[in-house]
């Protein structure tokens, strides 16, 4: 492990210069902060008072780490998540990893670098991450916010993935559709999107159909048309689809259209989210709607539990299923005999 006199060697100053860059680091010089900094990052070194700090909630600063802004759920989550700090007394310091896991480590040490309280994070995979294993290690306070970890004891917000879609194809399912597929983004950048996987195949297994592969897009809020039209095309075609997340939804139903697909007639499309663009649709996006504001609340609420040195458990909210205008009965005739889109 080093030390901060092996920063100050490595860096070419004196010990109480390198300590300085951590307790006052408005009083060096940007270059010499910079040379510090440089050097405790090659040596993997952070002091130690930092993780004491937090501890004791000598920080008015909670991070938080989302995959995306893109995404309108994890907008809508953040704004909730800012006023309850703010009433709390904190800000929020906030970073996005753009999906890719990699990018956690490097967030998140940058951010116990600008000693934040505790942190609120979104991760590729709550299980198997290191970066949870060693905030937990070091007793950093963290809440995770949409991931609900199968084996993990971590404090987390979120609503049950699989029930939720498992009712979304039961719901498909007493319309009459049997032929049900689904699409996500890149799989092993979300397991939400997983676990929302396995709710469908649940399903589709209790009700004796075939389970279809999942129909992975490049995005996780973008489809490709090329991608999805051997599902939609071929001669006994897919008559609706789940969709992960609710802006891949509304991109499938754009692109499905624009083919010449009719929405809900040929395809019914539902997606998983329920952030409020959905309704202003036409045909509008039937979605399983996530407590949103309250998802944002909990975290918040949680993290500042534990820095009060009281206990966080899990907490599992409640969805619903909004049903709008995208999904219907499957028209019998025109997907059964035609694989041509728009034509008998």
């Amino acid at each position: 492990m080093s030390d901060l006199l092996q920063v100050a060697r490595l860096a070419g100053v004196s010990r109480a210069t390198a300590a300085r860059a951590f307790s006052a680091p408005h009083l060096l010089k940007a270059a010499t902060r910079q040379k510090v900094l440089a050097a405790s990052e090659e040596l993997g070194f952070r002091p130690n008072h930092i993780a004491r700090q937090l501890r004791t909630q000598s920080s008015s600063t909670l991070g938080v780490v989302l995959p995306s802004l893109h995404n309108p759920v994890f907008a809508q989550q953040l704004q909730a998540m800012e006023q309850m700090a703010r009433q709390a007394g904190y800000a929020l310091l906030i970073s996005t990893t753009d999906y890719q896991p990699h990018r956690e480590a490097v967030i998140v040490e940058d951010m116990l670098r600008q000693r934040v309280a505790g942190l609120v994070l979104t991760v590729a995979d709550a299980d198997t991450s290191v970066v949870l294993q060693s905030l937990a290690a070091e007793k950093v306070p963290f809440v995770l916010a949409h991931n609900v970890p199968g084996h993990k004891a971590y404090a987390a917000i979120g609503v049950d993935n699989r029930l939720a879609v498992y009712q979304a194809t039961e719901l498909l399912l007493t319309l009459g559709h049997r032929r049900i597929g689904m699409i996500a983004g890149p799989m092993l950048q979300s397991d939400r999107a997983r676990q929302r996987y396995q709710g469908y195949c649940h399903a589709m297994q209790a009700a004796g159909l075939t389970v279809y592969p999942v129909i992975e897009m490049p995005s996780h809020t973008q489809s490709r048309l090329d991608d999805l039209l051997p599902w939609i095309r071929q001669a006994q075609p897919l008559t609706a689809l789940l969709c992960s997340n609710d802006m891949l939804a509304i991109s499938v139903m754009g692109e499905a259209m624009r083919a010449g697909f009719a929405v809900p007639e040929q395809l019914s499309i539902m997606g998983f989210d329920g952030i409020d663009i959905g309704q202003h649709l036409f045909p509008s996006l039937s979605s399983v709607v996530q407590p949103l504001n309250l998802l944002g609340e909990c975290a918040i609420r949680q993290l500042l539990a534990q820095l009060q040195g009281q206990g966080s458990a899990s907490c599992v909210l409640s969805h619903h299923l909004r049903r709008g205008e995208s999904i219907a009965a499957p028209d019998v005739i025109r997907c059964s005999f035609s694989s041509t889109p728009g034509k008998l």
